[in-house]
């Protein structure tokens, strides 16, 4: 019973889902860190253009 338990491989399969899942979560975080940056910047500088213009109510 003990050696059919460790040759078992029915396990494997959801250990290796698990380590590739919690990698694609890393890359995810990593990424929303790099980008997030970038994203607030322009965010703020179309706020700014936004915020300049006028608006002509006559032709």
């Amino acid at each position: 019973m003990i050696k059919n338990f460790l040759n078992s491989e029915s396990g494997a399969v959801t250990v290796d889902w698990v380590v590739l899942t919690a990698a694609i979560v890393g890359l995810g975080l990593a990424v929303l860190a790099v980008v997030s940056g970038g994203v607030e910047d322009l965010s703020e500088t179309i706020d700014g253009q936004l915020s300049g213009q006028t608006i002509s109510t006559t032709f």
